[in-house]
């Protein structure tokens, strides 16, 4: 539901016609788990998984019964469909979309409601943890870090923020160096008090 100037995966912006049922993907989730010291977890990501609300709310419960975490990584703007299916989650990923990085609209309003509606959760204890991911750019100007970490931490002064330095791809053609790295950390931190950076990973290690 989302097109960021940085999309790595082209292939989420269309409607699929086709469709994978529930039990064919329980079968390759057991041809996957076949070692329990390796995967203890299921990634649930795309593209926007909330946007299958409802598959997922068939999914998740085949999935616990497994012994599996659920692991859930969202762009953060749809925050009532967050609100259907986290009490089956345990552990999301949440992005915060700055508009100098996605060149889209703003969408701080949905993703705050996203925050608060992990935070709740996570304080009412069903929920085990969620962090929130900002990819900026070369563009990304110390003032909207600024506002984003004010609007976090109005919300939620324990949240944990990851600041992840855009992997050039599509229309960015350059990342920031560590000057710009280390700056804009120190802005957030002025509001927060965990506040990490970390590249793509699955960039580094070539599997996209």
């Amino acid at each position: 539901n989302l097109n960021c100037r940085y999309c790595d995966s082209p292939l989420a912006l269309r409607v699929s016609q086709v469709t994978t049922p529930l039990d064919e993907i329980l079968q390759k989730v057991d041809a996957l788990h076949n070692n329990r010291s390796l995967h203890k977890s299921v990634s649930i990501t795309g593209g926007e998984p909330l946007l299958q609300v409802d598959f997922l709310k068939g999914l998740i419960p085949e999935l616990k019964k497994k012994g599996l975490l659920t692991y859930l990584e969202t762009n953060g703007v749809l925050p009532n469909h967050l609100e259907e299916i986290i009490p089956l989650i345990d552990i999301v990923s949440l992005d915060y979309k700055l508009v100098s990085a996605t060149g889209l609209s703003d969408y701080s309003k949905e993703t705050g409601k996203s925050i608060e509606v992990s935070s709740i959760a996570k304080k009412s204890g069903y929920l085990q943890d969620y962090f929130i991911k900002a990819v900026f750019t070369k563009e990304t100007k110390a003032k909207e870090i600024d506002e984003m970490s004010a609007i976090i931490s109005g919300i939620d002064e324990d949240a944990e923020l990851f600041l992840q330095p855009v992997t050039p791809h599509g229309e960015v053609k350059h990342r920031p160096d560590a000057e710009k790295i280390m700056s804009l950390q120190a802005v957030a931190k002025r509001k927060l008090k965990n506040v990490r950076v970390i590249p793509q990973i699955h960039k580094l290690l070539g599997l996209a």
